[in-house]
C-alpha cells in the first residue's frame, strides 16, 4: 500500500508532473497574497485608523529598507509561482512542452528568491529583537507603564508599529517557507522524472 502511495506521489508521467506544477503553484500564489497582504492591512489599519498611529517619520533606516526588500523578494515570487501555473499548462500540452533543463532553471531561480526572502526576513528579526530586548532592559525589570506622559527619546519607546513590523517580518518567513518547500518538492519530481527525460530525448 505504502509503495502504490509512493509511486503515485514520485509518478514522472508529463501529464501528473503538469497537474502538480498547477495545484501548487496556485496553492502558493495564494498562500503569498495573504501572507503578503496581512502586514499591509494592519500597516493601513495603524497609519488610518488607528488611535496610536505614529505621528513622527524617522526615515528609510537599514531595517526599514530591508523590509521593502523583503517585500519585493515576495512580489517576485507570487509573480514566479504565478508563472509555475503556466508553466504546468504548457507542460500539458506535447508540442509546447519545455525543456527539463528550463523547467529545473526556473524552479532553481525559484529557490533561490526563496532563500534571499528568508535570510532577510532573519535578519530583520534578529534586529527587531536585539532592538526590543535593548529597550526592556533599560526600562525597570518590574515592567514598563503602559501610557507614557512624558516626552523621551522615540528609539526608546515601543509601540505598536514595532509589532506590526515583527508581523510583516514573520509573514514574509512563512510566504519564502512556503516558497521554498514547494519548489524542492516540485524540483525533486522533475529531477526523478525519467519518463519526462525521456519524452525530452525522443522531440
Amino acid at each position: 500500500m505504502l509503495g502504490n502511495l509512493k509511486e503515485k506521489l514520485l509518478s514522472s508521467k508529463p501529464q501528473k508532473l503538469a497537474r502538480a506544477f498547477v495545484r501548487l503553484g496556485w496553492i502558493g500564489f495564494w498562500l503569498q497574497v495573504v501572507f503578503g497582504m496581512l502586514p499591509v492591512v494592519s500597516t493601513v489599519y495603524l497609519l488610518f485608523f488607528s488611535s496610536t498611529a505614529p505621528t513622527q517619520w524617522s526615515g528609510l533606516g537599514i531595517a526599514e529598507c530591508l523590509g521593502l526588500g523583503g517585500l519585493l523578494i515576495i512580489g517576485f515570487t507570487i509573480y514566479w509561482f504565478y508563472r509555475y501555473t503556466r508553466l504546468g499548462n504548457r507542460m500539458l500540452d506535447p508540442e509546447k512542452r519545455p525543456s527539463r533543463t528550463s523547467v529545473i532553471n526556473t524552479l532553481w531561480t525559484g529557490l533561490v528568491a526563496s532563500c534571499l526572502g528568508i535570510l532577510f526576513s532573519m535578519l530583520l528579526l534578529m534586529a527587531e529583537v536585539i532592538r526590543l530586548m535593548i529597550v526592556f532592559m533599560r526600562a525597570p525589570q518590574g515592567g514598563v507603564p503602559v501610557i507614557q506622559t512624558e516626552v523621551q527619546d522615540s528609539s526608546s519607546w515601543v509601540s505598536a508599529m514595532d509589532m506590526n513590523g515583527l508581523l510583516a517580518d514573520l509573514c514574509v518567513l512563512a510566504a519564502e517557507f512556503v516558497v521554498m518547500t514547494f519548489t524542492l518538492w516540485l524540483l525533486f519530481r522533475i529531477t526523478a522524472a525519467t519518463e519526462y527525460e525521456h519524452d525530452d530525448a525522443s522531440t
